[in-house]
């Protein structure tokens, strides 16, 4: 098992924590990220291109003019598609892009980019962050005193005060262990953890 150091929020060392190596020290298999991440970005896709088709457009209740006898091409209504203003003939409509990947799949990219923070030397362990209050000033000294800049937090619990002190920080965001994902922590550079969610994380991806 590796062995990583686990810190308070003045940088001190407290302890040592032993990592699980089937979570952080699997093998990377990109592939497996890829689709993972696909299937995530896939999900955001909002689909909400529309046109509308010669029965939705506004009009064309009655025969332009009769069919026989006034020399012109017959026409049913004005609303056609080959005329101005008329329906769009096989136009996009709301769609949904998402997909889902086995649960299998998921969890083994997940331990493959979790395995990739440990190898970067991008992750870190805290015992706990203690705010009494709101602020974003205390929770920005914390961060420069570790160097970080693009940081995603993992909690154990929910906590509003740790939560509503960084959201203001460009290029951080908060989130619970059971909401950990493999969009995420690509996208930012460290991983920062505290101690109770690591455990919690093992199990999941364990189980």
């Amino acid at each position: 098992m590796s062995v990583l150091n686990v810190y308070d929020i003045e940088k001190r060392k407290v302890s040592e924590l032993e990592l699980s190596d089937s979570v952080f020290g699997a093998s990377i298999r990109e592939h497996l990220i890829y689709e993972v991440v696909k299937m995530q970005m896939a999900s955001k896709r909002k689909g909400a291109a529309s046109t509308k088709g010669r029965s939705d457009v506004r009009g064309g209740g009655r025969k332009p003019w009769r069919q026989k006898g006034t020399g012109r091409a017959r026409a049913g209504t004005i609303r056609s598609p080959i005329w101005r203003g008329g329906g769009i003939v096989f136009g996009p409509t709301p769609r949904d892009y998402s997909y889902k990947v086995p649960k299998k799949i998921r969890k083994a990219a997940l331990r493959s980019a979790l395995s990739l923070k440990i190898r970067a030397d991008k992750m870190l362990i805290l015992k706990d962050f203690p705010m009494e209050e709101i602020k974003t000033k205390i929770f920005k000294e914390v961060l420069d005193k570790f160097g970080l800049k693009s940081v995603l937090f993992v909690l154990d619990k929910s906590d509003p005060i740790l939560e509503k002190s960084s959201r203001n920080i460009k290029d951080v965001k908060m989130m619970r262990s059971e909401g950990i994902n493999v969009y995420d922590l690509l996208k930012y550079d460290n991983l920062v953890m505290l101690e109770p969610s690591v455990k919690m994380i093992e199990r999941a991806l364990l189980s």
